[in-house]
């Protein structure tokens, strides 16, 4: 696939990276930075995810109202998104409209007012969007999981943040942040579809070269994981069930390995957890298994919300299918269908510019190097089934978490010590 990429890197240390599509009358353009909850102490945790949401509240030339009819009249959309490495604030428009994006994007990410009144009213938006996780068990348990899996560190803290920091964060502990993190180092401009690279960075310069240029950069100290068995109680329909085990980071040569380990284990309807669990016992209406990768770790999980009744037979059946991964090589069918299925969804997403936005500054983040589909393919194609088996076995190695939330059932309270001992090292 014959890509146009680009980079240049302004005096101010911002990363201008652009990939030219052509054929397309779209641009999608995406302002990162290297900035999110993990870069936040257990006072100040949740502000990075709200100054997300103010950055859209007004700045001296434009109210909130403004910024959002602007957005509307270019006919296309724009959206942020916050995680525990990174913030984005990105859109897509029409080619004729690049200038137009670029000049509101500059206005409301270099200008944004921090207003009291919109801080206090967003303060509440923030709240109930908090109050929103805790009546979602199926999202909660992923964040009462890192809490317990990830302990003292802040890998292990809330996006959102806790209620007392939401509560507590002003209009100048806003700014304080922003200036002290939002530096030139610290952010990358991304731009895939009907854009000429030199005429984009000229664009770029004009308008983000005043932004100060100091060293924002901040070290992290990789994370253990904390093994055992941890049981929330809480009046539910389900009990939902989350297993984590350590997995390879963002960086890591193994992350194709670990991708078709997880297409295979639950990525899919095909998937061996999807149809064990759910179609031949009908145990659990979702179930599935999931990569999360940082900087310097990552973690394989598997969920499944089930009854309280079935819960010894579903964990057995969750670490017992990880397991057989483990033990026994995968036929070749499967790793090839695995593998049509990762190229398949690759390839279909680089039809779209949002995609291809995306792709060029995760590269750059994660492994500093733009790196080519035909490249992901070639690393995809060359995965074995004994990649995939040490693979298992490597996640098995390093032991186990598990972790409940709903209806604990009577009969595993007497268990507590046999289940810690075996999510603690057991493989």
């Amino acid at each position: 696939m014959n890509q146009q990429y680009n980079k240049s890197v302004l005096p101010n240390g911002i990363r201008v990276l652009t990939e030219r599509i052509l054929n397309v009358c779209s641009v999608s353009i995406g302002i990162w930075v290297t900035i999110g909850a993990r870069d936040e102490d257990a006072s100040n945790s949740g502000i990075s995810h709200f100054i997300e949401h103010m950055i859209f509240k007004g700045t001296e030339r434009r109210t909130a109202l403004d910024i959002a009819k602007a957005f509307d009249q270019m006919g296309g959309f724009s959206n942020a998104f916050t995680s525990k490495e990174i913030t984005c604030f990105h859109a897509k428009v029409l080619d004729i409209h690049l200038d137009r994006v670029l000049d509101l994007f500059s206005d409301i990410f270099l200008h944004s007012r921090f207003d009291d009144k919109e801080v206090e009213r967003e303060r509440h938006v923030i709240l109930q969007e908090i109050s929103m996780l805790e009546d979602s068990p199926d999202e909660l348990i992923h964040e009462l999981f890192n809490k317990f899996y990830w302990p003292g560190s802040n890998l292990g803290q809330s996006i959102l943040g806790t209620v007392d920091n939401v509560s507590a964060i002003s209009s100048q502990t806003l700014k304080e942040f922003v200036g002290r993190a939002y530096v030139g180092p610290k952010i990358l401009i991304a731009a895939a579809g009907n854009v000429e690279h030199e005429s984009f960075v000229a664009k770029i310069n004009g308008l983000f070269g005043g932004l100060v240029s100091i060293n924002g950069h901040s070290s992290h100290s990789r994370p253990m994981p904390h093994l055992g068995v941890k049981f929330f109680q809480k009046d539910l329909e389900q009990l939902h069930v989350l297993m984590g085990y350590e997995g390879p980071c963002s960086s890591d040569s193994q992350r194709y390995t670990a991708l078709l380990l997880n297409v295979i284990l639950g990525g899919s309807m095909s998937s061996r957890l999807f149809q064990e669990i759910r179609e031949k016992r009908g145990l659990a209406y979702s179930v599935y298994s999931f990569f999360s990768s940082f900087q310097d770790t990552g973690m394989l999980g598997i969920y499944a919300g089930i009854s309280e009744k079935q819960f010894s037979k579903t964990a057995e059946l969750m670490h017992g299918e990880l397991k057989k991964l483990a033990d026994q090589s995968t036929e070749y069918d499967e790793v090839e269908a695995a593998r049509d299925h990762v190229k398949g969804g690759l390839l279909l997403s680089a039809e779209s510019t949002d995609s291809r936005m995306t792709r060029l500054a995760k590269n750059e983040i994660n492994l500093g190097k733009f790196v080519s589909y035909d490249e992901v393919i070639r690393k995809i194609n060359a995965v074995t089934s004994e990649d995939i088996k040490q693979m298992a076995t490597q996640c098995l190695k390093g032991g186990s978490a598990l972790v409940c939330l709903g209806p604990i059932p009577d009969e595993e309270a007497g268990k507590s010590e046999e289940l810690v001992s075996f999510f603690a090292g057991s493989s």
